[in-house]
């Protein structure tokens, strides 16, 4: 990690890649990772852990299968929301969006469980910025 300030935006332009997510800092325990993305993720779940998104760019969109049944929630640039542990969720940019996420460290981007992995995305534990 760098030991000096880190412009997100710099970061941001640095990679392509989409669902691929990259490690800017650490906090104790925890990745801060960004994101590109566009289209759908995966149905999935971390079974231990929450998941806090922060939307840099764009507009992301979270499906949530919750006991009360499905749901979406919309999160316009600037929105924060947290998928509690345990609920299986699907992250989708129609139109594309870059996000933050807090998540402890080796957390796979695909969870504890998921259905297939598409080839657009990248199921990894985050790879380190080269900026």
């Amino acid at each position: 990690m760098n030991d000096e300030p880190l412009l997100l935006s710099a970061a941001l332009d640095s990679f392509d890649a989409l669902w691929s997510p990259r490690i800017v800092t650490r906090v104790n325990d925890y990745d801060v990772r960004i994101a590109k993305v566009e289209g759908e993720h995966v149905w999935h779940v971390h079974e231990n852990t929450d998941e806090f998104f922060l939307v840099l760019d764009g507009e992301l969109r979270i499906s949530l299968r919750e006991p009360g049944g499905e749901r979406t929630v919309r999160l316009p640039r600037g929105a924060v929301f947290t998928v509690p542990r345990g609920t299986e969720h699907k992250p989708s940019a129609p139109s594309g969006a870059a996000m933050l996420m807090f998540e402890p460290t080796g957390t796979l981007t695909v969870g504890d469980r998921h259905d297939e992995v598409p080839d657009h995305v990248d199921a990894t534990t985050g790879h380190s910025l080269s900026t």
